[in-house]
């Protein structure tokens, strides 16, 4: 049979080599279906699977995945699966039943949660090689111990550690941190100079702790300090010699006080003096994260106080940071904690529908050219 006229000439080899990409097109597209308990968009690189009762990671997950959503399920544990995602920059296994974080965490990511979970301890390996990780929380668990090693996490700005079982404050954090939660703990002390290598620390959270009374001089080093919770500790305010040193410092430093010692007052410190914003008062602490709905907070009302970073803009501005790669995604939109609105199936059927839109699309060039090449006797 002759070759019709509109027809390009191709050289056997080129076409056998088109159709072979071709294939692997088509079998990338198969395999990149979203899981049918999860929520895919843009392009499946968003994934919320939370709220589904899993017991495992699911399957056909797409290799480069930027956002994984497995909250509020029933995951005990997760092997090295997760290390596949190189990818990945935000996780949240928030509320499951993990005892241990995942070993082989993806070092690509830059914020990670696994608030609500049965974590006791947190090794120095858990955190040794994420460069990338702005965002760590860890809130809500029954951690007793954490190791840090020097010049880990050298990007991490934001850590909760909040409602957790702390006596001391962790020594050797990050050296770039700009806020730390360590409330609804039970702190007794603060080590001298453990504090003096964080000279970006703008945001500290200390209430609702068992501090009685605190070394002198133990805050002086944090020269970029906005912000400072010391409220709701049974402050031993008898002891004359410790606490007026304690006192004068909370009056007299730049930063705002929240909940000044022995309840002289409750807002102190320079810089509220300055200013005539007097609205920080401590339902500030109270209020649920900013991406959890109503519903969401009835389901989960035994859970405490939450932590105060999630009230103020601090982890607003740290998820806006993490996100970029999104654009307009946020977790109010993406990181749905409850049950999903009706047109969240929709939605799903629409993006599996859009793979095999993509299936048949390949297929129909496999099969014109397959028809190129019987015409042309290859």
């Amino acid at each position: 049979m002759s070759r019709a006229p509109w027809l390009p000439s191709c050289p056997a080899p080129a076409l056998s080599l088109l159709l072979l990409v071709l294939l692997e097109l088509l079998v990338a597209s198969v395999l990149s279906v979203c899981p049918g308990v999860c929520h895919c968009s843009r392009g499946h690189r968003v994934v919320d699977c939370s709220s589904r009762g899993l017991t495992k990671l699911p399957s056909s997950l797409q290799h480069n995945i930027r956002f994984l959503n497995l909250s509020f399920n029933s995951l005990q544990s997760i092997d090295t699966q997760l290390s596949h995602y190189v990818h990945l920059r935000t996780l949240d296994l928030s509320y499951n039943r993990l005892a241990t974080l995942p070993p082989a965490l993806p070092r690509s990511l830059w914020d990670f949660r696994a608030t609500g979970n049965h974590l006791r301890t947190l090794d120095k390996n858990d955190t040794a090689y994420h460069w990338n990780l702005k965002v760590l929380d860890l809130s809500d668990n029954k951690l007793e111990r954490i190791v840090f090693i020097n010049n880990t996490l050298p990007g991490l700005q934001t850590l909760n550690l909040s409602h957790n079982r702390f006596w001391t404050v962790p020594t050797n954090m990050p050296h770039n941190l700009a806020a730390i939660d360590l409330s609804h703990n039970f702190l007794v002390q603060i080590l001298p100079d453990s504090l003096d290598r964080l000279p970006r620390l703008n945001r500290f959270f200390l209430h609702d702790n068992r501090f009685s009374w605190l070394h002198e001089g133990v805050f002086d080093k944090l020269y970029s300090l906005e912000l400072i919770t010391l409220g709701d500790n049974p402050w031993a305010c008898e002891d004359e010699e410790n606490m007026t040193k304690l006192l004068k410092w909370a009056e007299q430093t730049r930063a705002t006080v929240l909940g000044c010692p022995c309840y002289t007052k409750p807002i102190c410190g320079r810089s509220h003096l300055a200013t005539s914003d007097t609205n920080w008062h401590s339902s500030l602490f109270t209020e649920p994260p900013f991406w959890e709905s109503e519903r969401t907070a009835l389901a989960t009302s035994s859970y405490r106080a939450k932590s105060a970073m999630f009230e103020t803009e601090v982890f607003q501005d740290k998820m806006n940071d993490s996100m970029e790669v999104f654009e307009a995604t946020s977790f109010s939109a993406q990181t749905s904690t409850t049950a999903r609105p009706k047109m969240a199936t929709k939605k799903t059927r629409n993006s599996r529908n859009g793979v095999n839109g993509l299936t048949v699309q390949s297929i129909n060039c496999i099969i014109v050219l397959i028809i190129v090449c019987c015409l042309n006797g290859c």
